[in-house]
């Protein structure tokens, strides 16, 4: 049967590739043209979105049209062996409509035009048994314009809500210990269910800060772990803002694996070798590896490390009798964003199950000229990309399944180039960072919003 799916308003790039996901966690074969999807029974469309926090609701879709006569014959031609079960419980009647209004004579009007229903029972217009409902889908600007009709309605029954009040129970408003850079409640939990965490998935955040994304796997019923180059994000204060402490603050330390410092090119995270005829799992450990890694923009990236050596052998003895001190802060070199974006897809494909997914987010300028490209590898398959827009720049939600071992091109990974840093300073290492900095000008002065 079909079934509309009522989105919310926000984040448009990111609803379709949320839906997917939460049909691949629930296990259900999911036809999605736009907001129509076709499922096997009323039971899987309540279970595809109870998770979800972009749709709104779900509908048993008993029929749609250009116009209202349109609608009136699909609900005449497929559904009548439906109505006699809600022809006595409690029921409402309402128009939802996208983009357009009715006056309440209009409404009362398109209402009576369904009395061939046959519904007998109370009206109900809080908590009724049943909720039928005429969405109307009307033109950009059609009131200001004087549009008499809407382009497309749809008609259903109410079947069940989205997560959507979620993200108010997980906001960092409200949250004990937070920093400048944590990820809004709402973008988390997306991140989370595109990422596919689930009870008895493990999920990893290599740039783990005070915890969003482990949070938000945690809370979808995954056992998260985590890092930090800088250990100190992690211990916060050592008493109540802690990372810790935000999984105690929503009960949610059962899904607290661990966390430790450590940055993604000096892990103890055990790497598989990269072959063509694996298993899938031997050697790999995580279901899911969910980041928003560093832009570099305040200050230049950076890695664990000597930048000379040879100049400062001091250090690295200096560290080996230091490393235990709560004070102590490891020595640190330039690095490169790309190499970086390079260096999470290496991991994640050494590190992944068969089917796992890596989700992460990548700043770039909105100018096409200083865009950076979608980083790939042999290993990894791209799922969605989903775009966040600011006002010179964006950052996307790219996410990538790790495919198996023996779908591996051994050309493609032959043929890949490490890439390799270029230039020393936080600018020449960093494209997205110069370019912030520049105001996203090109080399002739214009910019991404000149037009």
């Amino acid at each position: 049967m079909d079934y509309l799916v009522r989105f919310s308003q926000s984040h448009e790039t990111f609803r379709l590739p949320e839906l997917e996901s939460l049909a691949v966690i629930e296990g259900i074969v999911m036809k999605s043209p736009f907001c129509i999807v076709h499922l096997p029974s009323d039971d899987a469309a309540k279970r595809l979105i109870r998770r979800s926090i972009l749709v709104q609701s779900i509908h048993a879709l008993w029929g749609s049209g250009p116009d209202l006569a349109a609608v009136h014959a699909a609900v005449h031609a497929t559904t009548p062996h439906l109505w006699a079960q809600y022809l006595t419980c409690p029921f409402k009647f309402t128009i939802d409509s996208y983009q357009g209004s009715r006056t309440a004579e209009d409404k009362v009007r398109i209402i009576n035009s369904f009395a061939y229903l046959g519904f007998a029972g109370p009206i109900r217009m809080r908590d009724p048994d049943e909720e039928f409902t005429l969405f109307e889908d009307w033109e950009f600007n059609s009131t200001p314009l004087g549009i008499p009709d809407p382009k497309h309605y749809y008609f259903g029954r109410y079947l069940g809500s989205g997560a959507r009040d979620l993200p108010k129970v997980l906001d960092l408003k409200k949250r004990r210990y937070i920093s400048t850079t944590s990820m809004d409640a709402e973008l988390a939990l997306v991140t989370a269910n595109i990422a596919l965490a689930a009870p008895g998935k493990l999920m990893y955040d290599p740039f783990v800060g005070t915890g969003s994304f482990p949070i938000a796997c945690a809370q979808f019923g995954a056992v998260t772990f985590g890092s930090d180059i800088d250990g100190r994000s992690i211990r916060g204060d050592e008493k109540r803002k802690t990372l810790r402490g935000n999984f105690e603050q929503y009960g949610l330390l059962g899904g607290l694996g661990g966390m430790f410092t450590a940055d993604l090119t000096n892990s103890p995270i055990r790497r598989a070798d990269l072959r063509y005829d694996g298993d899938g799992v031997t050697g790999r450990l995580f279901d899911g590896i969910v980041c928003d890694p560093p832009y570099g923009v305040r200050e230049g990236l950076r890695v664990l490390g000597v930048r000379d050596p040879e100049k400062s052998p001091w250090v690295i003895p200096k560290g080996k009798v230091m490393y235990k001190d709560p004070d102590f802060i490891p020595p640190r070199k330039p690095y490169s964003f790309l190499a970086m974006l390079d260096d999470i897809l290496q991991f994640s494909a050494q590190t992944l199950v068969d089917g796992g997914r890596l989700s992460f987010w990548m700043p770039t300028a909105n100018d096409e000229n200083q865009e950076i490209a979608v980083p790939t590898h042999p290993y990894l398959e791209v799922v969605s990309v989903c775009t966040q827009v600011f006002n010179k720049w964006s950052r996307r939600l790219i996410t990538y399944r790790r495919i198996p071992d023996k779908e591996v091109d051994p050309e493609a990974m032959k043929a890949r180039e490490v890439a390799t840093p270029v230039g020393k300073s936080a600018d020449e290492l960093n494209p997205f960072r110069k370019a912030y900095f520049n105001k996203f000008e090109t080399a002739d002065g214009s910019s991404d919003d000149a037009s």
